[in-house]
Formats: C-alpha cells, structure tokens, sequence
C-alpha cells in the first residue's frame, strides 16, 4: 500500500507558509504536474507509440528537432495556457514569447521551459527530461513582453525538473529547499521520495565533454588536468569522469551523490559564450543547485546574479559540489 505525502499536498503545506497566498501559484505547479505526467507517458512508450525520430524541422538555436520535442513543447502549453495562472510563455523550442491568448483569463506568473533536455539522447532510450522555470510578471502590465522575461535567476519564484528515467522523478524548489517526488504510474500521483535533497560539498566526480579539452580556457585545463592526475597530482585522490550529455540527468546524480558539472566557456564557436541557455537550462538549475547547498558559476560570476540580455542567451555553467565549484572559480580568478 502507498503511502506518504503526495506532490499535491506538499504543494499545498508550502502554500500555507506564505500569508496571504490566493492558491493561484499551487494551481499553476499542478498544471506543470500533470504535463510532465502527459510527456513521461509519450516518453516512455518510444517506438510503440511512433514518437522516436527526427521531427523534420529546426528549433529557434538552428538544432534538429526530435518528434519529442514538438510534442513535448505542445504539451507544456495546452496544460498551462488556459487556467488562468500565466500571462505568458516562454521556451527554448520557440523564438518569441508565447502570450496567454485573449480567449483565456491571464494570471500573474511566467513560466519558461526546456520541454525535452537531453533529447539527443532520445532514440538510444536514455534519460531526459524537461526542466522549467516560474517568474512573476509585471504588475498592472497589460500586454507582457520579451523583456519583462529577462530577469535575474535570484528572482524565480520556482525552478524544478522531471526526469524521465527508470522511474520519473519531479525535483522542485520554491526558495525553501529541494525535495524530489517519485511518479507512481499505478495511480498517476507524485509521492515524497526525496526530502531536503542536498549536494555534498566534496566530491570525486565530475562531468564534462572531454572532447572540446582542445577549447577550453587555461583554468579549466587546469582543473581536468588536477582530477585525472589523480592520487599522482596535486590533488591527491583519484576522480571519476561521467558524461550523459542530458543536463537533468547531469544534475539529478549530483544532488544524489555529490560531482560538479561543466560546460564551460570555449573557443570552438567564438561567437557563442557558452553552450547552455541561462533562461531555460542554467538559471533553474542553478537555483535548485544552491538551494541544495551546492554552488553555480559561470567560472567568473554567481549565476543567479547574472542580468540576461536575451531569452535565447547561452552562458557557461560551472555547478555542483561547493569546494570544487569554488576551486575553478578561483582558477578563473588567478588567471586573470
């Protein structure tokens, strides 16, 4: 028999800590539940369902979409647009701000999304998953704007993330911690399996893709270098390498088990300051990352303090265990 706390009720505990709340903002999370329910569901059947493949179209950065892509963007719009609880959207699959259509009420919040992280990864039937972000918008503002988007991290409402893996797991912070919820499909229902998440501070792992070692800046050459030198280095203990190339599954095993995560500034692109988007990938899970007690750069500043200057901005992300994000970070700071 189940028991325990579901993601509802847990929603609504959380709701009562804040005076003068009117309900609107756990309504909106209900409605992100059940479309990361709707997406786990087209997910998990693959090919039976039809779903794997390219789609035959490119999103707004130039990539190749996958059939899931599309399906899973369209999901997280039908479930959000109508109740009422949004004045606009935002995702990395669409150029322009979605506004909530004038046939339906408009709310107070923003909402941006990755629908599908890690969707190269699709085909071959390892994790993804979609990762989302809630700000509130201008007050007394009538038609809301792309630059009514472009706020700093420190100023998201909520940030979460399902993971689309053995089990589908929702992760979320409201500012007051991290807890994970486990999908239990029997009853389509979010139990509590993950109180009070936390990052280790050390660790003995960490993530990035070796093959633009040739790129990177001097101080994460140095870094890399320190870790696979192992108990030989200056370090004086032997690291493991992971990379799954889904940013989700990236961060899931770090709150699990401690590691840090890099996808650094590089000259590969000169044009390009980094590889992952700030609105829709960095500034969520960076809240969620030091709301666990870890920590986020861009190798030369807090994440979360960073102004974007666009909604399809992409930046350097650094984050994870706490000493070692520091560590590259005073790597950065000595180099210059």
């Amino acid at each position: 028999m189940i028991t325990g706390t579901t993601i509802t009720q847990f929603i609504i505990e959380e709701q009562r800590r804040v005076p003068g709340a009117t309900g609107e903002f756990t309504l909106l999370l209900n409605d992100i539940v059940t479309a990361t329910k709707i997406i786990a569901n087209d997910v998990n059947k693959g090919a039976l369902a039809g779903v794997l493949g390219g789609a035959g179209t490119e999103n707004v950065q130039g990539e190749d979409q996958k059939k899931l892509d599309v399906i899973s963007n369209d999901v997280m719009i039908s479930t959000s647009e109508r109740s009422g609880h949004l004045a606009a959207m935002a995702s990395e699959e669409m150029e322009e701000i979605l506004p909530i259509p004038p046939q339906f009420p408009k709310g107070k919040y923003l909402l941006l999304f990755d629908p599908l992280d890690g969707s190269s990864n699709i085909d071959i039937n390892i994790s993804v998953g979609t990762i989302f972000s809630i700000l509130k918008a201008p007050e007394g503002k009538k038609d809301v704007t792309a630059e009514d988007f472009l706020q700093p991290g420190t100023r998201q409402v909520c940030a979460g993330y399902a993971l689309y893996g053995p089990s589908t797991m929702l992760v979320l912070t409201t500012g007051h911690g991290v807890n994970g919820f486990t999908l239990d499909r029997n009853v389509g229902e979010y139990y509590l399996t993950h109180p009070n998440m936390q990052v280790p501070a050390d660790t003995k792992e960490f993530a990035i893709n070796a093959s633009n070692s040739r790129f990177w800046e001097a101080p994460v050459q140095r870094y890399i270098n320190e870790c696979l030198a192992g108990k030989t280095g200056v370090r004086g203990k032997d690291f493991n390498m992971r990379w799954v190339a889904s940013m989700v599954a990236e961060v899931h095993r770090i709150l699990v088990r401690g590691g840090i995560f890099m996808y650094p500034r590089d000259t590969k692109d000169p044009s390009k300051a980094g590889k992952l988007r700030l609105m829709y990938e960095a500034n969520p899970m960076s809240l969620i990352i030091e709301q666990a007690g870890g920590a986020s750069s861009t190798g030369r500043e807090r994440m979360l303090d960073l102004k974007p200057g666009g909604l399809h901005q992409r930046v350097p992300v650094i984050l994870g265990s706490k000493n070692e994000v520091e560590r590259v970070v005073s790597y950065h700071k000595e180099a210059e």
